[in-house]
């Protein structure tokens, strides 16, 4: 539908995989209007930048109506307000002293005319920045077409020499028209309010209260209230518990179902987080809704302007989906059947009446499809492919897989081989997964892919430390319990050379983030493992990761999950540079906020300093996520050339 109007694939000149690889997903993000006529979709432009385009469905026309530069601002989002009004997420970072990260809301017509700030501005006497620019809590408000029901952080503002100034401060929510700008108060700004979940009809429902320690440090409980239907006050729902090593206990609130006054949100059970129900009356009966005896049940599925709980979701060896709602389940199976070779049908969004549905649909070797689903006509017409580059190039399958750990422990992971492969004698990779408070899953991966189409084997284990796997699998998260969730890592490549699928010698690791730090420190465990490194805006030293929170309100929490001790140091590769033997090649982007450029740069010193080999590329204006073709087409290029120097591979 949109692909020949907007988006198009590399000539044949441009084959090289590298680039392919490297050019981010044509389609970013995207949503359907309200009434279905319309699509907005966010794709790349030039090198950094992103475009938010808007498709006429019935006229067949695309129009620009918003960019960003990507230096570093970011468009992140794009929803509907209305059939003709769009509201947009934008992302960037200012130097203030200090790199800072703000978001802001803006909203622009269809036609890319009448563009404002959505988000409130502060006033010149503002004591304070809000980083925040809000968030969206309900897109479908009754009576007020066009409006959005939206969180807005309140600064209070210098009383010297007037008696306007305003002193609200805190957390609050307020319907404002989209349009026109116009602002009314739902809910009162709140101090430590961090919470608010509505019923998808402009009602608010529940609150959340994490109070700041006397430190002024915020704290690490969130108190959640709710409201009985038809009364202002608040009642006592429960707690959420951050725990020292990052994992949460207690009960996460997530979706109110106004028809049948039940709060959706997830729990412990068993030591994995399952789905429950709340009845939000006076007798707040708590249900068991879905819990599974293996895995962490963590995603709800929604649809639609109210965004209706449909479902939910789980990850085993696949991502699993368990519809409530038996059209959708109907649907979904048929969708399966008739897209062969696509078999994750994900519902991405609707129609105000549900009778159009955008869908994604993919696989491990294809990088997915977006559909729009007419009910009515029962028509399913394809909107655009996901990553048209690489169309012509034969992709790998990719198979869950388990191995043993030292201590016999199963360790699952997702193996990629080259696609016609025989998976014996290979050069391989073990690449381990950021967080560490995340897991891979089945899926297309654009890393592991391109390794497999340059001839590796790729490996992605699920460490212990990985999430997804219950409380007792999490430990003490990937830092704290290092010498386990490392040491998984490390026998994956073990396993990869013991299955004969690795080649004598030619067994490389490379990461990203929490991955970069287990590459590096994989070969502070086990020097002689690994044959080459490549580590990609990584965690060197633990303490340094510590103090670049240290002027942020969240700093004890991030104190409690780095923890005290001697795993601080025997756990930080840049204090043990002197045990690591292969090449080492680091990337890292300038305006990182999550990893700070500076852990690169030390640990290239230190390891100099130590007489090893390794090169540090930086990428200027560029953060964790090198949002940038060209950064990403250099980072696979230079890795690849890097690993057969290593590895002793010809090209």
């Amino acid at each position: 539908m949109l692909a020949a109007s907007c988006l198009s694939t590399p000539a044949l000149a441009q084959s090289d995989l590298a680039i392919r690889f490297g050019a981010r997903e044509a389609v970013q993000q995207i949503s359907v209007s309200p009434d279905g006529e319309r699509i907005v979709f966010i794709q790349p432009s030039e090198t950094r930048a992103a475009v938010a385009m808007v498709a006429d469905l019935a006229k067949g026309q695309v129009k620009p109506v918003l960019r960003s530069t990507g230096n570093p601002d970011r468009l992140t989002s794009c929803h509907w307000a209305s059939n003709t009004r769009l509201i947009c997420n934008v992302y960037m970072i200012q130097d203030i002293g200090q790199k800072l990260g703000f978001t802001r809301l803006v909203s622009v017509n269809a036609d890319g005319s009448d563009i404002k700030q959505l988000s409130a501005r502060g006033g010149v006497r503002a004591l304070s920045l809000a980083m925040s620019g809000g968030s969206i809590i309900d897109w479908g408000p009754e009576g007020s077409v066009g409006s959005v029901l939206m969180t807005r952080t309140f600064v209070p503002e210098e009383t010297t020499g007037t008696r306007l100034a305003s002193s609200k401060q805190g957390l609050g929510v307020e319907l404002v028209d989209a349009t026109s700008l116009k602002r009314r108060t739902i809910e009162e700004p709140r101090l430590d309010a961090v919470d608010y979940v509505s019923d998808g009809t402009g009602t608010v429902r529940v609150m959340g209260i994490q109070a700041a320690r006397t430190s002024g440090y915020t704290g690490n409980t969130i108190k959640y209230s709710y409201r009985v239907p038809g009364k202002r006050g608040w009642d006592d729902l429960g707690e959420l518990r951050f725990e020292p090593s990052g994992a949460i206990s207690g009960f996460n609130p997530y979706a109110v179902d106004r028809t049948s006054n039940l709060l959706y949100g997830f729990d412990d059970r068993d030591g994995r987080r399952a789905l429950f129900s709340i009845a939000l009356d006076e007798a707040k009966t708590r249900s068991l809704v879905f819990a599974h005896p293996q895995v962490d049940v963590d995603g709800l599925v929604r649809i639609g302007r109210q965004q209706r709980v449909v479902g939910v979701s789980y990850a085993t060896d696949k991502r699993q989906t368990e519809f409530f709602d038996p059209e959708l389940l109907r649907l979904r199976n048929a969708l399966g059947k008739a897209l062969p070779g696509k078999p994750m049908v994900t519902f991405v969004d609707g129609t105000a009446d549900e009778k159009k549905l955008l869908l994604f649909a993919g696989g491990d070797s294809d990088p997915g499809t977006y559909y729009l689903y007419d009910k009515a006509s029962r028509k399913l017409e394809e909107v655009t492919p996901a990553r048209p580059q690489l169309g012509a190039i034969k992709l790998a399958s990719v198979k869950p897989i388990e191995f043993p750990a030292a201590d016999g422990t199963r360790i699952p992971g997702y193996l990629t081989l080259p696609a016609g492969s025989d998976g014996k004698n290979l050069p391989a990779i073990v690449i381990p997964h950021g967080g560490p408070g995340a897991r891979d899953e089945w899926g297309f991966d654009w890393l592991a892919q391109f390794f497999a189409a340059r001839g590796f084997a790729v490996l992605q284990p699920n460490f212990r430390g990985s999430t997804g796997y219950g409380d007792a699998w999490f430990q003490k998260n990937g830092f704290q319990s290092w010498k386990t969730a490392v040491g998984d890592v490390n026998d994956a490549g073990r396993w990869l050379a013991g299955q004969g699928i690795a080649r004598p010698g030619k067994l490389a690791i490379l990461g990203w983030s929490y991955g970069g730090y287990a590459a590096l420190q994989s070969s502070v465990l086990d020097p002689d493992l690994f044959k080459a490194v490549v580590a990609i805006a990584p965690v060197t030293d633990l303490e340094a990761l510590r103090e670049e929170s240290r002027n942020f309100t969240n700093f004890k929490l991030v104190d409690a999950f780095i923890g005290h001790g001697d795993h601080v140091r025997t756990g930080s590769p840049a204090r043990n540079v002197e045990r690591i033997k292969a090449p080492v090649l680091l990337f890292h982007g300038d305006q990182d906020l999550n990893v700070g450029v500076a852990e690169s740069r030390l640990m290239a010193r230190k390891l100099k300093d130590a007489g090893g080999k390794v090169e540090l590329v930086e990428f200027a204006g560029l953060d964790h996520q090198l949002n940038d073709d060209k950064a990403r087409t250099t980072m696979l290029d230079r890795s690849d050339q890097f690993l057969r120097t290593a590895l002793g591979i010809t090209p």
